[in-house]
């Protein structure tokens, strides 16, 4: 069975709209967020347990809803790089993804995976493809019920053979395009550089633990928030954190958008910005933490402490209403001790 032949439900997703391709995983355009996470999905786990201990992987047509089963089951294998060809937009999406795309880049640094961009192939589940030597996947099956259907090497190696032929094909037709946002390996070596050991463990805690498409590009509280977040911590110069997520640094983001998002944790009484008069010119300012929650708060439990304050309805000034502060408090006896 080749990846072409895998798409019995091409015609019917075809009539559905741009958005319902995305929130199917499936869609060619979109934000990491948009397709992820997917707390229940069956096919991602059945991606992943059928690639891991493979190896001379070839995957083509895969979208961002299966990229990060193809990077857990890469962990599980060995031998030679795999190789991927994503459909098109996952790639450039990894660039604004910092939990996935930071992943995607390790892996492609370390020689684990070769990444590409593909070729459009319709609508669906159709091209989706996974070949190696003794087997090969398809994806099948309509919206909402996509599956894999699998040929084993053993009872049919003709149909391996011939997949596998195609996959190899289309990886070759594909566009080398890299990822747009760094490695885990430089990310936390600039930080320690830049700004010090303790922003980078805590960095590398939470990222460890965070899933992809939490803390995206586009979501409130974004990726940014979260480093701005992580910084005010440690009382870092805001200069310092830009200069580091800049595009003098590794290049995460634009360092001129970090101010929107320094403001929302100021106007939701998260942080403090502190005038820092250094020399002649304009002051620095420096970031703070002065919410209890926060600076208490473990670092892989920074984000669930933003997402708390971010989720209170605010006022037209942005910030958190006196009646929702007022649904935070508790009895004295019901507070966390430390």
């Amino acid at each position: 069975m080749t990846g072409d032949d895998a798409a019995p439900g091409a015609d019917s997703d075809a009539a559905g709209d741009s958005a319902a391709a995305a929130s199917d995983g499936f869609g060619d355009e979109g934000e990491v967020s948009d397709a992820l996470p997917r707390p229940d999905d069956p096919l991602a786990d059945a991606v992943e347990t059928a690639l891991a201990d493979r190896s001379a992987v070839v995957a083509v047509g895969v979208p961002i809803r299966l990229l990060p089963s193809v990077l857990a089951a890469r962990e599980r294998s060995s031998g030679p790089p795999w190789r991927v060809a994503c459909r098109p937009g996952v790639v450039d999406a990894l660039s604004r993804a910092l939990v996935l795309g930071s992943a995607v880049a390790e892996a492609v640094e370390t020689d684990q995976i070769r990444v590409r961009t593909g070729d459009p192939l319709g609508h669906g589940a159709g091209g989706t493809l996974f070949a190696s030597p003794d087997r090969a996947d398809a994806v099948v099956g309509p919206r909402g019920d996509r599956t894999l259907a699998t040929s084993a090497a053993e009872t049919d190696s003709e149909a391996v053979d011939g997949a596998r032929a195609t996959a190899e094909s289309r990886f070759d037709a594909a566009t080398t395009e890299p990822v747009g946002m760094p490695s885990r390996t430089r990310l936390l070596a600039a930080a320690r550089e830049i700004l010090d050991d303790r922003f980078a463990d805590d960095l590398a805690a939470v990222l460890a633990t965070l899933d992809p498409g939490e803390f995206g590009r586009t979501t409130e509280p974004s990726d940014r928030t979260l480093l701005a977040a992580l910084a005010a911590r440690h009382d870092y110069l805001f200069r310092d954190l830009r200069r580091w997520v800049g595009t003098d640094g590794v290049g995460i983001a634009p360092a001129q958008e970090f101010t929107r998002d320094r403001e929302a944790l100021v106007d939701r009484g998260l942080i403090e910005s502190i005038k820092v008069p250094m020399g002649p010119g304009r002051p620095m300012l420096r970031l703070r933490a002065v919410d209890d929650a926060l600076l208490r708060a473990r670092p892989t439990e920074v984000p669930a402490v933003l997402e708390g304050r971010f989720a209170l309805p605010t006022d037209a000034d942005g910030r958190v209403r006196d009646d929702a502060r007022r649904g935070e408090r508790r009895p004295v006896w019901e507070r966390r001790r430390w």
